[in-house]
Parts: structure tokens; C-alpha cells; sequence
């Protein structure tokens, strides 16, 4: 008998924790794939943003970033 199937009641069985290793690989790779679709597209389009909307989203993350910050630092009492 391999490893891969196990006996139960005389019949043997095949071990389904490979097929679900293959499938959560699979998943994990169009994850992957589908992000890097997606994030390319979007540095196309911010690419083509006039500098004055660059800058005001620069302006918006570096506040979202420092109110994040600020929050985790009180949280953690630093």
C-alpha cells in the first residue's frame, strides 16, 4: 500500500490531501497573477494622471499613512 491511499473497511481510498494541495496552489497562483493584472493596470492609469492629480494623491496617502500611524502609536502607547 502507498502513501498516498489508506484502507477503510477492506477498500482502499485515495488520500485527497494532494488534490487539495494541487487546487490551493492553483488558487494561490491566479491570486497572484490576477494582483499583478491589476496592479499593472492601475500604474498605467496613474501614469497618465496630470501631475496635479499626482500630487494631491500623494498629499492623501501620506495623510492616510501618518493617521494609521498616529492610531497604532496610541494603541501601543509609543
Amino acid at each position: 500500500m502507498s502513501d498516498a491511499s489508506k484502507t477503510l473497511n477492506g477498500e482502499i481510498q485515495p488520500d485527497h490531501t494532494h488534490s487539495a494541495a494541487n487546487s490551493d496552489a492553483g488558487r494561490t497562483v491566479l491570486v497572484g497573477v490576477l494582483g499583478g493584472i491589476i496592479s499593472a493596470a492601475g500604474y498605467l492609469v496613474y501614469q497618465r494622471l496630470p501631475d496635479e492629480q499626482k500630487d494631491r494623491l500623494h498629499r492623501q496617502v501620506r495623510g492616510l499613512v501618518e493617521s494609521r500611524i498616529n492610531e497604532l502609536r496610541s494603541n501601543f502607547n509609543l
